[in-house]
């Protein structure tokens, strides 16, 4: 399909489609801090809580680039 084969059109599906996911969920994740009032602290405290799954996949998509895996 356009030249490129299923495992490019795999890697570019996995990494667009999971990095808008990790937007959207950066956007409830601010959502859910404004509607609850939770003051810099605690918008703090949900950010680092909550993203920091996220930080995982981004770490691996960083470190398998510098590999140049």
């Amino acid at each position: 399909m356009l030249g490129y084969n299923e495992e490019q059109l795999s890697q570019f599906g996995l990494t667009v489609g999971v990095g808008a996911f990790i937007v959207y969920m950066l956007f409830v994740i601010a959502q859910l801090a404004r509607e609850s009032k939770a003051g810099r602290f605690g918008t703090f405290v949900l950010f680092v809580v909550l993203a920091f799954g996220m930080l995982g996949f981004i770490a691996k998509s960083v470190i398998a680039w510098l590999l140049d895996m």
